[in-house]
């Protein structure tokens, strides 16, 4: 098996692709792991969301303009460092990742020291050698590797921080007894009562939802479309089509659950 993740080496989808005992092949940025799952037919590995942080929107964006599939998600737990070949008192920028900055909200504000995002926690790694004077949050593992000394560890705001990771696909995976759903719905519209309508199917059905989060549609400003995971019990096929017959769905795979969720 051949995974395609997020780059360069050290970044938690790194981390996470090693642990699966797969091949890897690493590109720049999530957006691109997207395209090369379409053009090559190889599965790839990407952020979903962050119990600290929320939805990943690079990986929400990919799901909701590109025809992929989910076939299995995973768990992992995330600890920051700060990083820096200077002392704490003589860094004037930090660099990090969006998810990773927000991780360590708390850490960093204390600091009061500007960040600069970066496209991951290895291209922070990266920033960092060629500015003097600049500190980097990586993980403990991506600091050694890269011979950066750590001047302070464990610094997420939660202790118990976990990321959701999905498999995508080019083709539907196909599950006889899937343990969960993942679809886009996309109303379309913005009317009283629109909420209600979305979401009474599964409460009549007995439907758990799992996960609920909106995403801006980029057709206009207050257009939404709506992630929705959901238990594969009750009559879960039923509430889809139910919600299919007043809006659009798409459809992003029936799957297991690989790896357990260590909140649950």
């Amino acid at each position: 098996m051949t995974l395609i993740t997020l780059g360069p080496a050290g970044t938690f989808s790194h981390d996470l692709a090693c642990m699966m005992d797969t091949d890897i092949i690493l590109v720049p940025t999530i957006g691109r792991v997207f395209t090369e799952v379409l053009q090559t037919g190889i599965s790839g590995l990407v952020p979903l969301e962050n119990s600290e942080a929320g939805g990943v929107t690079a990986t929400m964006d990919g799901l909701m303009q590109h025809p992929v599939y989910i076939s299995e998600e995973r768990y992992l737990p995330i600890h920051h460092t700060l990083a820096s070949h200077t002392t704490l008192d003589k860094i004037s920028v930090i660099f990090a990742h969006p998810q990773s900055h927000e991780q360590c909200s708390r850490f960093i504000d204390d600091l009061g020291i500007p960040v600069i995002h970066t496209e991951s926690n290895a291209a922070s790694a990266l920033a960092l050698k060629d500015r003097p004077g600049s500190g980097a949050i990586l993980s403990q593992t991506l600091a050694d590797s890269r011979g950066i000394p750590v001047l302070a560890g464990n610094i997420e705001n939660n202790p118990d921080n976990i990321t959701r990771f999905i498999v995508i696909r080019r083709e539907p995976f196909s599950n006889e007894h899937p343990e969960k759903c993942s679809i886009i719905v996309d109303p379309g519209e913005n009317r009283a009562g629109l909420l209600y309508d979305l979401l009474s199917p599964f409460k009549e059905t007995g439907v758990n939802l799992t996960r609920i989060e909106s995403r801006p549609s980029k057709r206009c400003m207050g257009n939404y479309v709506f992630f929705i995971d959901l238990q594969c019990e009750g009559e879960w096929k039923e509430a889809i089509d139910r919600i299919g017959k007043i809006t659009r769905v798409k459809h992003l795979g029936c799957y297991h659950l690989t790896g357990e969720n260590p909140c649950r």
